[in-house]
C-alpha cells in the first residue's frame, strides 16, 4: 500500500522551502500533464517550492537546489530538478525511483538571496 505524504516546509532565514515526495500515480491526469510527468509504478514525484517570507506573506523566490534521496539500503540517486510555472511561482520538480515499502531520506541543499541551508525529511511508501 502507498502512503500519501503531507506536505511540509522548512524555514531558513527569510526562505521558507515548501516540499512535497508523492507516488506519480497518487497524481490525478490534469495534474500530472501540467507537470509533464508520467504516472507510473515506482515513481515517485518531489515538488520544491521556494518562497521569500516578507511581513507574513510569502512571496515568489529564485534559488537553487541540489536533491539526493537514499533509501534504507543505502542506495542514493541524485534528482534531477526542472522548473514549472504555477501562477506567479516557478516551483522545482524532479521524478526517482520509489518502490512499495521504500522508506526514502531525502536532502536539499538550497542557496537563495533570501536564505540558504540544508534541509532533509523521510518518507515511506
Amino acid at each position: 500500500m502507498i502512503q500519501q505524504s503531507q506536505p511540509s516546509h522548512a524555514d531558513l532565514g527569510n526562505l521558507r522551502v515548501h516540499y512535497n515526495l508523492l507516488p506519480t500515480l497518487a497524481m490525478n491526469d490534469a495534474v500530472a500533464r501540467s507537470y509533464q510527468v508520467q504516472r507510473e509504478a515506482n515513481r515517485a514525484l518531489l515538488v520544491i517550492a521556494l518562497r521569500h517570507l516578507a511581513q507574513g506573506e510569502e512571496l515568489p523566490a529564485d534559488g537553487k537546489v541540489q536533491a539526493t534521496a537514499t533509501d534504507l539500503s543505502g542506495k542514493r540517486q541524485q534528482i534531477d530538478l526542472r522548473a514549472v510555472r504555477t501562477g506567479p511561482y516557478t516551483d522545482l520538480i524532479g521524478v526517482l525511483d520509489a518502490h512499495p515499502r521504500d522508506q526514502l531520506r531525502v536532502d536539499l541543499q538550497v542557496s537563495a538571496d533570501a536564505g540558504a541551508g540544508n534541509v532533509r525529511f523521510e518518507r515511506n511508501f
